[in-house]
């Protein structure tokens, strides 16, 4: 994933509409009509949300005559999801090493009579 459609991705994702539009769409393929539903905004609001989700490659729009169904792209948040596996194990190796080193301290505390 290059820096430009990752930086696409977070933008598009730092939104809480557009976050509860990707768990709407999560749930299968549905029309905007249909997604605009549980929101307090006009068909024009909810469109542009779906056009920086679109742009981000986390959605895909179609068009079946009068229908405009929309569904998720899993492809991309799957992308998103492997470059933060780098920093996962990033920090599982972190907390492991600060965990190696707290068990020593506890040991030599306990060789030297002290409570914990």
């Amino acid at each position: 994933m290059t820096e430009n459609a990752l930086t696409a991705t977070f933008s598009a994702l730092a939104d809480p509409t557009r976050r509860a539009i990707l768990a709407r769409l999560s749930q299968g393929e549905t029309s905007v009509t249909e997604l605009a539903q549980p929101f307090d905004m006009s068909l024009p609001a909810i469109s542009k949300h779906l056009k920086v989700l679109e742009r981000a490659g986390l959605i895909v729009r179609g068009r079946e005559a009068q229908w405009r169904p929309c569904r998720i792209e899993p492809e991309a948040l799957k992308t998103v999801d492997d470059w933060l596996e780098d920093y996962r194990r990033f920090w599982d190796q972190s907390f492991d090493r600060l965990d190696e080193y707290l068990r020593g301290i506890n040991g030599k505390d306990k060789k030297r009579g002290r409570k914990s």
